[in-house]
Formats: C-alpha cells, structure tokens, sequence
C-alpha cells in the first residue's frame, strides 16, 4: 500500500471516529503526535491532507451512503440528508424536527449574537424562557457570559452543534439579512404574480362565458329546468 493510501485510509478513520469536525490542521497535529510516540511513519503535511479532504468530498463509497462534507470548520463523515427518513427509524423516540418558535429564536441568536433572553422577547413579542431551554438541552445555543448593564443578563450565542445541524462551515456561510430581503421581495412579487394570473384566467373566463351562445352555457344546471322556446 502507498503512503498516499495509507494516509488516506487514516484520515477515513479518523473522521468516522471523531464526535466533531476535524480540520486539516487538527489532523496534522494528530499524526505528529503519533509520529512523535513511534506510531506513524509516514511523512504527512497539512497540504497531503488538505489533498485527501478534497479528494473524500468529491467520493467517498461506491454507494454514496456516506459523504465527507465540510461543516463546522472542519470536515465530517455523515449521512446524506436524503436518506434521514429511513434512518430516523432507528431512533423513534427522537424529536426529528425543530418547532416553529424554536427556529425564530434560534434565527434570532443566530443573527444578533451574543444577545440576551430580553433582546430575543423583544423580537418576538413573547416568553422565550422555556424554547431557549430547549435549544441549550440539544446544544444548538450556549451561554457565553453576561452582558454589563443592571441585573448581568446572561448572553447566548449558537454553538459548532448549530453549524453541523444547519450545514454550514461557518457563520460566514449564512445568508446576510439582505439577502434574506432579496428573497422574500422575490417571494412576495412571485405571489403577487400568481394572484394576477388567476384574476387574469378568471377576466378570460367571464367573458367567454358572455360571449357563449345559449347551446354553449345552459341557463341552468336543473335536469328539470325547460327554457321558453323549448315549452
């Protein structure tokens, strides 16, 4: 075996067996200190590894089971999104989905973090106590500190858990509230559009109807009914 295969075969293992993402660099320093305890003899560089990162992004099982993706600074071996509803079969008991008011706080946190539970009320009009419980038991946002000013609320910001649940390598990733703009004003004038192509489909309609000759639009659906020229 080659050492580019041998060094490949590793990183594999490595990201199988690491309960967070690993950068090439988190890597490097694992095969040093190996290297260091008689462990690895193969001469390994941050570039070699950055290769094999790329490499496993692009391929990784005949199959496509598993994918290496790059998630929370670092790169990952999961599972496609496609398949989560098989696979969710092997745990039932397991709150599959996020609430509607668990995603606006977290969107909040998100967006304006570090901020505190009063800042996120503040948005969404109502008691957020009981979500932001939620959201710390699953490890989406953590506690960070306290803000100075009177009372020292407490400060939430999301956690490296947030990034790999949402896909994304870092908070950089996340739209901007532009762009978030952008697409609603496109949602919004597509609806607007499809309002006017059905008030458009029923002008059409009208006056075909006006137009129709008497064998052409009945006067009533009555099987009973008997026009004048008919008596």
């Amino acid at each position: 075996m080659s050492d580019d295969e041998t060094l490949g075969r590793a990183v594999e293992a490595l990201l199988l067996a690491s309960e967070h993402p690993l950068n090439a660099s988190e890597l490097h320093a694992l095969f040093e200190a190996a290297s260091a305890d008689g462990l690895w003899s193969v001469p390994t560089t941050v570039q070699q590894i950055d290769a094999v990162l790329r490499r496993l992004s692009t391929a990784l099982t005949p199959f496509g089971g598993v994918e290496c993706v790059q998630v929370g600074g670092g790169y990952r071996l999961r599972t496609p999104p496609d398949l989560a509803p098989i696979i969710r079969r092997l745990w039932p008991e397991r709150a599959a989905r996020l609430g509607g008011a668990s995603l606006e706080v977290l969107a909040i946190v998100a967006y304006r973090q570090p901020c505190t539970r009063a800042e996120i009320e503040e948005v969404r009009g109502v008691d957020s106590g009981g979500v932001l419980r939620t959201l710390l038991e699953r490890r989406l946002v953590k506690i960070v500190g306290r803000k100075d000013e009177p009372g020292r609320p407490l400060l939430y910001a999301t956690t490296p858990e947030f990034l790999e649940v949402f896909g994304l390598d870092s908070l950089r990733a996340m739209p901007t509230l532009r762009d978030l703009e952008s697409l609603r004003a496109e949602e919004e004038a597509r609806r607007a559009g499809d309002r006017q192509l059905e008030l458009d489909a029923l002008d059409a309609l009208a006056e075909t109807l006006s137009e129709a000759t008497p064998s052409e639009a009945p006067l009533s659906d009555d099987p009973d009914y008997t026009s004048s020229e008919d008596a």
